[in-house]
């Protein structure tokens, strides 16, 4: 089997930054189509400069919490590059979650963002690649990969909204997963956490002492570049993964196989 994308059509949200900005250039770099898609325009064009018509990169900016938004999207990348073949919902949001606050809205905030926008544009982009594929009759027909976290498996009061996105959007990964394999889209997730997220550089600015933190319960030591994701979410992306559906890969040093955290799970 190839891990190769090259030709292929992938769409990449949460691209402006972070992990998902890491995925959408090491997708363009192995020959993929990719658009681009974040809500903050201006870092879009920082990052990506401006677009053009014979090249492999576009971009859009826009608020995926709106469907009209997401019709949107899956338009400008058939205009763009007349099929899509790859899915990566990676644009995630973290806050913190007073859990005894009866006024606090973080989980249903998380809710909408990290799970609601990943399933309605899986099933939208789910529909494209059926109706594409109407004439194939054999071979994937496209893959829709979602990023969680460990916070699904371990926790912490502040992080409560959080954690319950990410274990809603692994169920949703499951699921899918099954409504989908008839029509030959595959759909998987990867979890990770001890992973330089934007989310997680940020939070460091407010608490120094995580950075140590998190070396020291990650049993290998350190905290991954997003670039160390890239290659797991590109297997999952090729025919190299043909026969996996439904599937959570773990990126995260060894950290969750430890039973106490002291930080907080990006």
């Amino acid at each position: 089997m190839s891990f190769s994308i090259n030709g292929k059509t992938a769409i990449v949200t949460g691209a402006a930054n972070g992990i998902g900005l890491a995925i959408a250039r090491q997708f363009a770099d192995r020959g993929a189509n990719v658009m681009c898609a974040d809500m903050d325009e201006k870092k879009l064009f920082e990052e990506w400069g401006a677009q053009t018509d014979d090249g492999n990169l576009r971009y859009f900016a826009g608020d995926l919490r709106q469907r009209l938004t997401i019709a949107n999207l899956v338009s400008a990348t058939i205009d763009g590059f007349d099929t899509v073949d790859i899915l990566v919902n990676a644009s995630r949001q973290v806050i913190e979650t007073d859990a005894l606050n009866v006024e606090d809205t973080s989980v249903a905030v998380l809710l909408e963002q990290n799970l609601m926008t990943a399933l309605h544009l899986t099933q939208q982009v789910a529909k494209r690649m059926i109706k594409q594929g109407a004439d194939q009759s054999e071979g994937q027909l496209g893959s829709v990969i979602n990023l969680s976290s460990i916070a699904a498996r371990q926790t912490r009061p502040e992080l409560m909204g959080y954690s319950i996105a990410s274990a809603a959007l692994e169920q949703m990964t499951r699921s899918m997963a099954l409504a989908l394999a008839p029509e030959r889209i595959r759909v998987n997730a990867v979890a990770f956490g001890s992973v330089m997220s934007a989310s997680l550089k940020s939070s460091m600015i407010e608490h120094s002492e995580w950075r140590d933190d998190i070396r020291a319960h990650t049993p290998l030591g350190r905290i991954a570049g997003p670039a160390e994701l890239t290659e797991t979410v590109q297997f999952l992306a090729a025919e190299s993964s043909g026969f996996m559906t439904g599937e959570v890969i773990t990126v995260d040093g060894g950290r969750s196989l430890l039973d106490a955290v002291t930080v907080p799970a990006h």
